[in-house]
């Protein structure tokens, strides 16, 4: 009768501390795991979990303009892995109000785009500097890539999409000999 006494207090011991409070290190109901998976907050784009939508950067208040690019697609051709692309892609304000990029994002941290913080006067020009590493994208007989960034300006629409493609190769390792 002891045995079954203690046996029934640890029970409720362990019951009640997985119920009693939630902290981060439990593991996460279905429910949680649903909903996690579902969101479009992931580790890659903020660093942390979260149930969280991710916040979509918003397009600068105010007169909306236009902005043409001379290319939106530029393919670097091939590659070795390792090697580091950077693309400048010129742009022009067509429109006729000051251009404000607020945000320029690339698909994955091997992509890194750098923008003008300043406004671009209509009739002017630009470049989003664009740099792809290729660090572990190759293979063997070479593997395509395709980035893309996405820039968030004062524009109609608020979103523009500028790529970067190419093929990584990596240098075929010998087999030791044996």
């Amino acid at each position: 009768m002891k045995k079954f006494k203690l046996f029934a207090m640890l029970f409720m011991m362990v019951a009640f501390a997985f119920t009693s409070c939630k902290n981060e290190g439990t593991a996460a109901t279905d429910d949680t795991r649903e909903s996690l998976a579902t969101t479009s907050t992931t580790e890659e784009t903020t660093g942390s979990l979260s149930n969280k939508p991710a916040a979509t950067p918003a397009a600068p208040v105010g007169p909306l303009t236009s902005l043409e690019f001379t290319e939106s697609v530029f393919d670097f051709g091939e590659v070795m892995e390792g090697e580091k692309v950077v693309h400048n892609y010129t742009f022009t304000n067509t429109g006729k109000e000051p251009l404000i990029i607020s945000n320029a994002k690339g698909s994955c941290g091997c992509t890194v785009p750098s923008w003008p913080r300043e406004p671009i006067p209509p009739g002017e020009s630009g470049d989003i500097k664009v740099q792809f590493d290729s660090k572990g994208k190759g293979k063997v007989g070479g593997n395509n890539q395709s980035k893309r960034v996405t820039l968030t300006a004062n524009t109609d629409p608020a979103q523009t999409f500028l790529t970067i493609k190419g093929k990584v190769n990596k240098e075929e390792v010998a087999a030791p000999a044996q």
